[in-house]
């Protein structure tokens, strides 16, 4: 088969490579649609190594077609032959397939098609995850998520306000605010013409403190958010964008009883995943099929041109998912 490997002067190739080979808990599934995440790029760049027995090239999530079984898949799931599925990898979608367990698969949800369905199972784990599990977030309360043109944000925003719940996010400038009008924020923050701590004081003063927010930016952002937090809130790092550093006030931190979390994905154990997967069907699929929440999609690219969809998400010119079609 073939997938997308990077060659030493870290340029892209869709070259040949071995077949996976299926174990015993593990389906063999035939890749339709790649989508990228920015952890592609880490590990692209040698940040982000895929965790142990992952096939060496990228790719978080994919849509595709189970095309054989191994025997412990069989007897312990419900999946056969020729479901469509979408499935959270550890490694391995930018190819022709992949070996994935069995418990690490969805089924493509009514109403979605094979491209949204393959940005579905990294972003909305995560979404799931961090406003859920870690967040513990309630309907009525006020969600901040920063940078709200990301493909992640694309996701937490309408899955939030599928549940009633409020929410705050920012944006560098005018233009990418009016690009995602369509997420239905309740307020959008232009970091260009305001603060975000300014705006987050105002709301906490007038009675929409935040309750939880989910934070790829850090930086100076940072510390200067949780001043204007509501009693108990919890913050929540992904990722640090913005900078790595911030300074803290942790009389504000204690007084206020803030909670700060730190929370990856792909550091879960197989387990967990697996629990976060169930619970994202359970929960959230019907309210895809009912089209309450959808995946955005940015643009659709060959396999082939996989170098020009990580340079979309390395200009930050994306307002939702970068997606890769291989069948």
């Amino acid at each position: 088969m073939k997938a997308i490997l990077v060659n030493q002067d870290n340029s892209l190739s869709w070259s040949d490579v071995e077949n996976p080979i299926i174990k015993s808990e593990e389906v063999l599934v035939e890749i339709h649609c790649a989508a990228l995440n920015r952890a592609d790029l880490m590990q692209r760049a040698g940040d982000y190594p895929p965790p142990p027995g992952c096939p060496e090239w990228m790719g978080l999530e994919i849509s595709g077609v189970i095309v054989e079984m191994g025997d412990e898949a069989k007897a312990k799931s419900d999946w056969k032959i020729g479901d469509k599925v979408c499935a959270l990898l550890g490694g391995g979608g930018y190819a022709e397939y992949v070996a994935v367990k069995y418990d690490m698969l969805m089924p493509v949800p009514e109403n979605c098609s094979m491209v949204e369905a393959a940005a579905i199972p990294e972003a909305f784990a995560t979404a799931y995850l961090n406003l859920f599990i870690e967040g513990g977030i309630k309907e009525g309360n006020t969600l901040l998520m920063h940078a709200g043109a990301s493909g992640l944000a694309s996701v937490i925003i309408p899955m939030a306000k599928a549940f009633g719940i409020r929410v705050i996010t920012s944006v560098l400038n005018e233009n990418i605010k009016n690009n995602i009008k369509h997420l239905n924020a309740d307020v959008v923050i232009d970091m260009s013409k305001e603060k975000t701590a300014d705006v987050l004081k105002a709301e906490l003063d007038a009675g929409h403190g935040v309750d939880v927010a989910i934070d790829c930016l850090g930086g100076s952002y940072m510390g200067e958010c949780l001043h204007y937090l509501k009693h108990g809130a919890r913050w929540i790092m992904i990722a640090a964008l913005a900078g790595q550093k911030t300074e803290i006030d942790l009389k504000n931190i204690y007084v206020r009883n803030v909670r700060i979390v730190g929370s990856t994905l792909r550091s879960r154990t197989p387990e967990m995943k697996a629990h976060i997967l169930s619970e994202l069907v359970k929960n959230v699929f019907p309210k895809i099929s009912e089209g309450k929440v959808k995946p955005t999609i940015y643009k659709v690219l060959p396999i082939t041109e996989a170098e020009e969809a990580h340079a979309i998400l390395e200009r930050g010119e994306n307002v939702g998912k970068v997606v890769l079609t291989v069948k």
